[in-house]
């Protein structure tokens, strides 16, 4: 029964694909494709589309599963993923692995957790290919610097608390804080979203506030975001150090006055029976670990 609602599914998104007129994926092509930061609901109705039609999918860590089960049959589904600490594939294989398979005639489909273009790898993939004479499309994908927090009832922006935000990797290519001007970031940055920085979270807070930034400033840690085991952590920049060491990775960190907000815009909690408060920006901090 699976494998004909599988069927029918395919048969749903092929039809859709027509009547959008979505590019198709020609044999040879490589597809890089984003797949939202975790709720398979947030995939693009292209990458959902890529998926079906592709012959081999190369996929990362972060990737609902639950999104591989529309792969056409006889697919090659290929797990590419890295996470820290653990065992994984180099990232000049994985290129170099996308180059062969399209040089075999393959249509290949990497597919990577949130946006292949906001601190991952798909900038490095895509010059590979573009050396090597390979053609290529970009599927953007929801970032979770901005879906996880909306699903943490925080908007990256509100015209009361910021009009810019700042996305920040926790770590270099050296796997240390990266070598930035932290005084600039403190002063001009309302917002700022750190991707990867859980390691570092103390750290990074200890130059903020160097530079400026208040303790008490708002701050919170959204992890496993917009999956069912979302857990959102609201505490102050001194204390995101102390926070960080109780949060599971992977985790976004954001830090700024619109984390006020989650007490008016927590529409997950709201579900579950949580007043909110409709005027947030007129309270202060409040302590939340749920």
């Amino acid at each position: 029964m699976s494998g004909l609602k599988n069927a029918a599914d395919r048969t749903a998104i092929a039809r859709l694909a027509a009547s959008l007129e979505l590019p198709a994926f020609e044999s040879g092509w490589v597809w890089l494709a984003g797949a939202g930061p975790g709720d398979a609901g947030l995939v693009t109705m292209l990458g959902l589309h890529a998926i079906a039609s592709a012959d081999v999918i190369l996929y990362d860590a972060l990737v609902n599963e639950a999104l591989l089960s529309f792969a056409r049959p006889g697919a090659d589904i290929v797990y590419a993923g890295k996470r820290r600490g653990k065992a994984s594939a180099k990232q000049g294989d994985i290129s170099n692995q996308l180059v062969a398979l399209a040089r075999k005639g393959k249509r290949v489909l990497r597919l990577k957790g949130g946006d292949p273009f906001v601190f991952g790898r798909g900038g490095e993939e895509a010059l590979t290919l573009a050396r090597a004479s390979i053609p290529f499309r970009i599927v953007p994908g929801v970032t979770a610097g901005i879906g996880g927090l909306a699903y943490a009832g925080i908007p990256v922006t509100h015209r009361d608390t910021n009009h810019a935000v700042t996305f920040i990797t926790g770590h270099g290519v050296d796997g240390n804080v990266p070598a930035l001007d932290w005084n600039a970031i403190s002063r001009g940055s309302p917002t700022i979203v750190l991707y990867m920085a859980l390691a570092h979270a103390d750290e990074i807070a200890a130059k903020l506030m160097d530079a400026g930034r208040p303790a008490n400033e708002p701050a919170a840690i959204v992890s496993d975001a917009t999956s069912g085991k979302q857990n959102v952590r609201v505490t102050a920049l001194s204390e995101l150090g102390r926070a960080a060491k109780q949060s599971d990775a992977p985790a976004i960190l954001v830090i700024g006055e619109n984390v006020k907000l989650r007490e008016g815009l927590d529409w997950l909690g709201a579900m579950s029976g949580k007043l909110l408060d409709a005027d947030p920006l007129k309270r202060g901090l409040l302590s939340d670990a749920g």
